[in-house]
């Protein structure tokens, strides 16, 4: 018998690196970035069931962010999947808006990973749908780790297990929108040539984070600094943590994450964090499959 209602987490996604080409003839650009998900802690959550018509109900700490439910990335998934399906979301936000952890792109794979459960469709349609709906949406729709490239719409799935990376995600409580972050890295000169980068054969967590220091960066982490010098800030209360291995931003900002050897570390590392700036959002987690991971 088919369901009548599913839940689902939406895990925030954290972009190990992110190299950015120049812009492109149709303004975009070229990426190329090793994308992780974080755990249940720092996930958004998502229900669906079957009901007359289309709504949806936010709520949550992060709820006043989501914006009109005409523009939710949920609503508007639900209609590039299944138009005429009837259809209830009820959204519990907990990660922050425009700050680089594709909040709104993870609630948007999450609901077109449910929508197809539940009404039994193809996974290829949502596989189809989803670079329309946004850069991050087909790599949030995988929810594992995975290299993204072209401008999103090409993801790949790692021929090996990555280890798992105890993290602490961090947001100052800034916006910082990814428009302007980009007009800031072509206005600055941004890199000109793009390289697919080769991920290393690395086993360990000690390992990759070494090879993440060493050989990638975020392109975008010093346009966005410019716009919000927070940034720089945060990052550099991370670096100064005990136990951090690495610290750098994610996405177009303005969140950040720091590196550590183990979860408790991070742990503790936030708690200490949290005594000092206790306005800033921040979690503890596991970057690695994510919430949800799953075979779209």
């Amino acid at each position: 018998m088919p369901a009548d209602a599913l839940t689902g987490l939406a895990p925030a996604k954290i972009n190990l690196f992110l190299h950015v080409g120049p812009p492109r003839g149709d303004g975009r650009h070229d990426l190329d970035s090793l994308v992780v998900f974080a755990g249940p802690e720092a996930s958004d959550r998502l229900d669906v069931r079957r009901a007359d018509g289309r709504s949806m109900t936010v709520r949550g700490p992060m709820a006043e962010t989501a914006g009109p439910d005409r523009d939710n990335l949920v609503m508007r998934a639900a209609s590039a999947l299944a138009p005429q399906a009837g259809l209830h979301f009820e959204l519990e936000k907990h990660l922050p808006a425009a700050a680089g952890l594709g909040g709104g792109s993870a609630d948007a794979g999450a609901a077109l990973r449910l929508v197809t459960r539940l009404l039994a469709l193809d996974p290829a349609l949502a596989r189809t749908v989803a670079p329309a709906l946004g850069g991050d949406v087909l790599a949030c729709l995988h929810s594992v780790p995975l290299m993204m490239r072209g401008d999103g719409e090409r993801v790949t799935r790692l021929g090996a297990p990555l280890p798992d990376l105890p993290a602490l995600i961090v947001n100052p409580g800034l916006p910082c929108p990814t428009g302007p972050v980009f007009q800031r890295f072509d206005a600055v000169g941004g890199r000109f040539g793009l390289a697919e980068t080769v991920r290393p054969d690395a086993s360990d967590a000690a390992a990759l984070t070494d090879w993440l220091a060493a050989e990638t960066r975020n392109d975008l982490q010093g346009p966005a600094i410019t716009l919000v010098p927070e940034i720089e800030t945060c990052l550099a209360q991370l670096s100064a943590l005990p136990g951090v291995r690495l610290s750098r931003m994610t996405g177009s900002g303005a969140s950040c994450f720091a590196l550590f050897d183990g979860l408790e570390t991070a742990q503790a590392a936030g708690k200490r964090l949290l005594e000092t700036h206790p306005d800033w959002w921040m979690r503890a987690t596991m970057l690695g499959e994510g919430a949800t991971a799953c075979s779209m």
